[in-house]
């Protein structure tokens, strides 16, 4: 069974993570993550499922010796044209990009990992893809995600990103940190365009299931949105346009 060395050899695969890391105050990014949102529709999608989860240990074996933090594969459930992401993330920019190689290296020479692989490889299965490098700027600091991931890619006033960033800390945090607390929430980020394409900022949340995870949403919206929120106008304001993804976080390292 060939591994992600296939995606890598053929797509030039390196990946994002939309795992969620606090960052401390004035401290800069926590961490950064790089993505690859694939398009998919020459194959199976359940083949390439089996891709991921067949490359699943040796990928963890990266996180055990400190190569990468964590990494994910996760499938497209409500949103736009991207069909599966598969992402790592590293404590900094120069780790992210060293272990890029090690992602996507088998590092298996042997015989029978060379052998003809039976199955569809994903560069036919989704033969197209998107990157980007994320900073991990705020959300929840060693909280596993939950299985139901939601996602806005933000389209922003480059001019004005830094005050969006204002306004998250200081407004939309404490309101998602307490939702986490009270179990409504798993997780939730808060990201900043690094390299890709025209979405500046990501923000994630993710919960035990879809419907746990849209009432959630439906209780920040309320809160941060509000009629008589300045603070969410402003923000609306400046990332206004965006791009909505509801994802099934199918693997994750622990």
């Amino acid at each position: 069974m060939k591994t992600i060395k296939v995606i890598a050899i053929t797509l030039g695969l390196s990946v994002l993570s939309l795992a969620s890391v606090a960052q401390e105050e004035d401290e800069g990014p926590s961490a950064y993550t790089y993505a690859t949102y694939f398009y998919c529709g020459g194959g199976p999608l359940s083949r390439a499922d089996e891709i991921i989860e067949d490359d699943a240990e040796r990928l963890n074996g990266l996180v055990d010796d400190g190569t990468i933090l964590r990494w994910g594969w996760m499938a497209h459930h409500t949103g736009g044209q991207w069909q599966r992401l598969f992402y790592y993330q590293a404590e900094t920019m120069e780790a992210l990009l060293e272990a890029g190689g090690a992602v996507q290296d088998s590092g298996d020479d042997d015989e029978e990992s060379d052998e003809e692989d039976d199955g569809v490889p994903l560069n036919q299965i989704c033969p197209r893809h998107d990157d980007y490098i994320w900073s991990v700027d705020n959300g929840t600091a060693g909280k596993k995600r939950g299985a139901a991931g939601f996602s806005v890619y933000h389209i922003c006033d480059l001019t004005r990103e830094e005050r969006a960033d204002e306004i998250v800390d200081a407004h939309f945090a404490p309101i998602l940190n307490q939702m986490v607390e009270d179990g409504k929430l798993t997780s939730w980020g808060w990201m900043s365009h690094v390299v890709g394409g025209k979405y500046r900022k990501l923000q994630t949340m993710t919960a035990g299931d879809m419907s746990s995870l849209l009432k959630a949403r439906g209780e920040v919206i309320e809160a941060v949105y509000a009629e008589d929120n300045e603070a969410g106008e402003e923000f609306t304001d400046i990332c206004g346009p965006h791009t909505d993804y509801m994802w099934d976080i199918q693997l994750e390292s622990d």
